[in-house]
């Protein structure tokens, strides 16, 4: 059997990447989904993604949607993993390859979501997906619980400067319980990954709280 042969006569698949898409506002991690346009499951909540072209890698694939969709370049993704149950797609056997990304929602281009029909809703809400999706971010969530312990994580989901009580915020909100300011604050502060400021926020009281950014190295 000739090489050509042998490829020819195996069962082929299709490949798709569908992108967990993650963002931090009013409190909450929210994840980016939209109305899927197409039966099976047409109407139905799904998580942005599309097919390999023949001239893509995974990840060449999973750029392009995350730029189609945000307008944005050089966004945090990494690869949760490949989701390939027979029957996880009952239109056709689909393999897909799951990533999730992180942004800072003020920075993503709005006409974008609105023409692709895409709108944030709350990460917990997540059950309502379609097919496998939820699990998906069930995955992409424990990932993104993990890393926030060791790594700064908030770096993707934060304006350029914050203070201690946004990152809290955000952090409480990664892992959906409150969490002892004291002991969060040394050890943020800890990592030496934080930068204080001399500027103040004073919109929450008179004496203000100190912002801070993530250091440029």
């Amino acid at each position: 059997m000739t090489t050509e042969s042998y490829y020819s006569s195996q069962d082929s698949h299709l490949v798709a990447v569908d992108c967990i898409i993650l963002g931090f506002q009013n409190n909450e991690i929210r994840l980016l989904a939209h109305p899927r346009a197409m039966e099976p499951a047409k109407g139905g909540l799904s998580l942005m993604g599309g097919f390999v072209r023949s001239n893509e890698s995974l990840n060449d694939a999973a750029i392009r949607v995350l730029t189609d969709l945000t307008g944005l370049e050089n966004i945090f993704m990494e690869q949760v993993g490949m989701y390939g149950e027979v029957n996880r797609d009952p239109g056709r056997r689909v393999i897909s390859c799951a990533y999730y990304a992180l942004i800072d929602i003020n920075t993503s281009d709005q006409s974008l979501l609105e023409r692709h029909n895409a709108s944030w809703m709350n990460i917990h809400q997540a059950g309502e997906l379609i097919f496998d999706h939820s699990q998906m971010v069930l995955d992409a969530l424990n990932i993104l619980r993990r890393k926030a312990a060791i790594e700064p994580i908030g770096l993707n989901f934060l304006p350029q400067k914050f203070t201690l009580t946004h990152l809290q915020s955000l952090y409480e909100a990664i892992y959906d319980q409150p969490l002892d300011k004291r002991n969060f604050r040394k050890r943020m502060l800890g990592f030496d990954f934080l930068e204080k400021l001399d500027e103040v926020d004073k919109s929450g009281s008179k004496k203000g709280a100190y912002y801070y950014r993530f250091r440029n190295d």
